[in-house]
């Protein structure tokens, strides 16, 4: 596991002024199925202390599923504001899978209550700023290197895999509960022998091809 990420580009935010500094992140942009997922986090300053950092907190990549759920939950309990939004299918279908994270990551901190006045980015795709009364920041790499954008990352993440099991039960015989929508060998024959529904990103190419013989 690489090494835990810390607090330096939030105290360099606070040095520039910023008041009210959230990480945020997204999760599924690679899958075939369901929407992608962006949260935002707004951490209070004193979980920079030791006694009471979020013990474990990195790139929800690098954590096994029990650590995110506990984390995820530890979280949005100390969180000064927290958000997720979802932007389907259809909207990335339309729109491309960037403009959709770029939409879904301007949801959720628009979400925030309270506010945000600076944002911390993970990746190089900035949200869309027409309007947007929010200084951002992207940092690539940035679920290492920031406790507030792995808070993020964690909690997209944990609401993602969650939609993913329910939405197992509407569409049954893909394996959604175990693979999240993501392109495995048991999806891939799942369509094949399923077909697509109306939560497959069809302008993904392994969809693409699915519709292409039916």
């Amino acid at each position: 596991m690489r090494g835990m990420c810390g607090w330096e580009l939030e105290r360099a935010a606070w040095a520039e002024g910023a008041r009210s500094v959230a990480g945020v992140d997204e999760v599924g942009r690679g899958p075939l199925f369901g929407p992608v997922v962006a949260a935002a986090v707004i951490l209070p300053v004193e979980c920079a202390e030791e006694t009471k950092r979020l013990r474990g907190l990195n790139d929800s990549k690098q954590l096994k599923e029990a650590t995110r759920e506990r984390l995820a939950a530890e979280i949005c309990a100390v969180a000064l504001a927290w958000a997720v939004a979802e932007v389907d299918a259809a909207t990335i279908d339309r729109v491309n899978i960037r403009e959709a994270t770029r939409l879904a990551m301007r949801q959720a901190v628009e979400a925030l209550r309270p506010a945000a006045d600076f944002a911390l980015l993970d990746g190089n795709c900035p949200m869309v700023a027409d309007g947007l009364r929010c200084e951002q920041r992207t940092v690539v790499g940035g679920d290492a290197r920031s406790v507030s954008i792995a808070a993020a990352s964690v909690v997209a993440k944990v609401h993602r895999d969650a939609l993913l099991r329910r939405m197992e039960a509407e569409f049954p015989g893909y394996g959604l509960a175990r693979h999240k929508g993501y392109g495995t060998a048991e999806h891939l024959a799942a369509l094949k022998r399923l077909g697509a529904t109306r939560e497959h990103r069809r302008t993904f190419a392994p969809v693409r091809a699915v519709l292409a013989v039916e």
